[in-house]
């Protein structure tokens, strides 16, 4: 797994133009939460696809771009939270204990092939 870190809200303009390239995954998690580090060590235990992109976004540290990334996409914040945007949009979004890379994978491949 090979994660992007979002430390900039600038970054959000530059994951939109991406995103009409290919999936990219936002992955909120907070360093304090026992769920957040079983998410987080379950998606890099997961063989994750060369054509989505991972961005992770300590949200302890970088709350405001949190708050942001919540605007923008337009859903709730929570935590351990995982976003799927494609050409600017969020497709996908789930949280807590619930987040499997396979589950991302089949909402890219289900979004890309809808016209």
């Amino acid at each position: 797994m090979k994660w992007i870190e979002l430390t900039a809200e600038s970054q959000l303009d530059l994951i939109d133009k991406q995103s009409h390239q290919q999936p990219i995954v936002i992955f909120k998690h907070s360093t304090r939460c026992s769920v957040s580090k079983m998410v987080e060590s379950r998606l890099e235990r997961a063989n994750a696809p060369d054509n989505i992109q991972f961005y992770y976004l300590d949200l302890l540290t970088y709350r405001a771009i949190s708050n942001a990334v919540a605007n923008r996409y337009g859903v709730i914040h929570e935590s351990p939270q995982v976003l799927l945007i494609i050409n600017g949009k969020c497709h996908y979004h789930e949280s807590q204990n619930i987040i499997y890379m396979e589950d991302l994978i089949e909402q890219a491949n289900r979004t890309i092939t809808v016209p």
